[in-house]
């Protein structure tokens, strides 16, 4: 995305031609960048070869899913429409990963049915679960268990997953049991040892630490894993000074590790695939003069983006048509949403907007769409996907009378 004769463009095509094609609010998401984070993800890995499961939560326009798919990666799902989505994109069920702490019996007999890569179990109660429904079927089923090591990802505490107060995983001693559990059992055959620690992590050293915490488990445990499943939680860059996650540190650990455990590694990314691929294009529909600040009220709401009013995130806004001229006041952009959080971001120094401008919000790719809803019965927005100078409709704007 970037500036051509002052004119925001997203690849190849303006933004307001997009907003006068399709109306807003809009997402836009960039094929071009999509396919670079892949190969970039790849590369930084390429000395091991992990198997890639895209976290399907993250984004879930299945046509979205399909380019990715094409691109070589499988499917990270944690509930059965997630799974029967991945399917319906066709990605490679020997691909898919089944991860979460609260599957139901109907999820793991479908799963069981599909003949997915892993269930990853985060409990006892899972594990006797899955014995129950494989037994009746009369089946093997390969699992993992979900460790939880007790690492801090240095990340918001509302995307914290690796701590000890965390609802993921299983602790040391409990892992150990289900561990000899599985042993006895005829229909559980334990492959992979799982751990997940958070998202939007973007130093190295807290992964390094959740691999030193797996080492000593492994080698107490005596067990021979098929898989080491290291999960995802990459972060991305969401404002300008904010420092990138070094892969190559990453990359070096995770070498060191295998020197010691001969596993295949599984990633679960999400947010390092799709976070920066995407932007959402509003229209401001009116200016609310205040004494301090004015309100810039848009026409996209928290509905359609639930990460600022759920984590308090920030997403770096730009104007669709670049000029000099600053407001003198700052700007509150904030949607039409009976929420008193239901607000995007202030900011000073803004250039000067007027009613029926455009503005587009950065990096919504991730927990943008998937995270939306129909609050306010607001109806949810397009979504396009740019190729080069070729829009694909990759998802109609729903309409009132589909909702009502």
């Amino acid at each position: 995305m970037k500036y051509i004769n002052k004119k925001l463009s997203i690849e190849k095509i303006k933004v307001e031609d997009i907003a006068k094609k399709f109306g807003t609010p809009t997402y836009c998401y960039s094929y071009k960048r999509l396919k670079d984070n892949i190969n970039n993800f790849k590369n930084n890995f390429k000395s091991f070869s992990p198997l890639v499961c895209f976290a399907i939560k993250s984004n879930t326009n299945v046509n979205l899913i399909k380019e990715i798919r094409k691109l070589g990666l499988g499917a990270d799902v944690v509930s059965m429409g997630e799974l029967m989505m991945a399917l319906k994109a066709g990605v490679n069920p020997k691909k898919i990963v089944f991860s979460g702490v609260g599957k139901t019996a109907k999820e793991i007999n479908y799963a069981i049915d599909k003949k997915i890569l892993l269930i990853n179990a985060e409990s006892k109660s899972e594990i006797i679960e899955i014995e129950r429904i494989a037994k009746n079927k009369r089946k093997v089923v390969d699992i993992g268990i979900r460790l939880n090591p007790n690492t801090d990802a240095k990340t918001l505490k509302q995307i914290s997953t690796g701590k000890k107060e965390n609802k993921f995983g299983v602790d040391e001693k409990i892992f150990f049991e289900l561990i000899n559990y599985t042993k006895l059992s005829k229909n559980i055959k334990l492959k992979c040892l799982s751990v997940h620690i958070g998202s939007q992590i973007l130093d190295h050293q807290p992964y390094e630490k959740m691999l030193n915490v797996i080492d000593k488990i492994i080698k107490k445990s005596n067990h021979n894993f098929e898989f080491i499943d290291l999960g995802g939680g990459m972060g991305i860059s969401y404002e300008e000074n904010t420092k990138k996650l070094n892969y190559k540190k990453y990359n070096l650990a995770i070498n060191k590790f295998l020197k010691k455990h001969k596993s295949k590694i599984i990633f679960e990314p999400g947010r390092s695939i799709v976070g920066d691929i995407g932007s959402l294009i509003s229209q401001v529909i009116y200016i609310k003069q205040n004494d301090k600040k004015d309100f810039i009220i848009l026409d996209a709401a928290m509905n359609d983006l639930m990460r600022p009013a759920l984590y308090g995130a920030n997403h770096k806004t730009l104007p669709a048509t670049k000029h000099s001229r600053l407001s003198k006041k700052t700007y509150e952009f904030v949607g039409p949403i009976c929420e008193s959080t239901d607000k995007f971001t202030t900011l000073k120094k803004f250039q000067k907007l007027k009613e029926k401008d455009l503005v587009v919000m950065c990096d919504t790719g991730a927990y943008g769409m998937s995270l939306s809803s129909n609050y306010n019965l607001r109806p949810k927005a397009a979504e396009i996907l740019i190729k080069g100078t070729k829009i694909n409709v990759i998802k109609k704007r729903q309409k009132l009378d589909q909702l009502i």
